[in-house]
């Protein structure tokens, strides 16, 4: 055997034992532990109605009509194959108009909120994708939710509190309440 036939062989035989290791055990391996810890977020945190998949705790939805909690703003429109924010700096024009348009349009939604809008709720959010908003911006939003759908401030309000989810491990993070989790439990409650 010549020697580059052998280095040739060599390189093949690495090549597969790399392609096994790397490309199929590897990832099985982290598959059956994803399944094994968590078994809901390794399958893309899915949420159904019914039988009907209608979403995922994992990414913000857009929603519209006075009847949902809204979530954050989106530069990307919550669209799943890009994310990101509009980059834009707090001295532009551009992010300037767009803040008193948020405020403006929250303002005229939420007719019966007798304070402003949170800060939270006037900023995109820097993935797009967030589903997350704080315990404040929800309750914000209950006298609209409530008198859209007919429904007791106190139980809307009521659902609102069974959602908001505590800090992480107790101390990383902040209290946030999952909109699309919290839309899906407002659509149950009234159906």
């Amino acid at each position: 055997m010549t020697t580059l036939t052998r280095q040739l062989s060599a390189a093949l035989r690495t090549l597969l034992v790399l392609t096994l290791l790397c490309g199929v055990a590897y990832p099985l391996v982290v598959l059956g532990v994803g399944q094994a810890v968590d078994h809901t977020a390794a399958n893309g945190s899915l949420l159904e109605r019914g039988k009907t998949v209608v979403g995922t705790s994992s990414f913000g939805q857009q929603v519209t009509g006075a009847q949902w909690f809204q979530g954050r703003r989106s530069a990307s429109e919550y669209a799943g194959t890009s994310s990101g924010g509009s980059n834009l700096g707090p001295n532009e024009a551009a992010q300037t108009k767009a803040l008193a348009d948020a405020r403006a349009a929250l303002v005229a939604a939420n007719p019966q909120a007798s304070t402003p809008p949170p800060a939270e709720a006037l900023a995109a959010s820097a993935s797009g994708l967030d589903p997350d908003i704080s315990p404040a911006y929800a309750r914000w939003q209950v006298a609209r939710v409530a008198s859209a759908r007919g429904m007791s401030v106190g139980s809307v309000q009521a659902l609102v509190e069974a959602h908001t989810k505590g800090r992480v491990l107790g101390f990383l993070g902040e209290e946030r309440v999952n909109v699309t989790e919290l839309d899906l439990a407002l659509a149950q409650a009234t159906s």
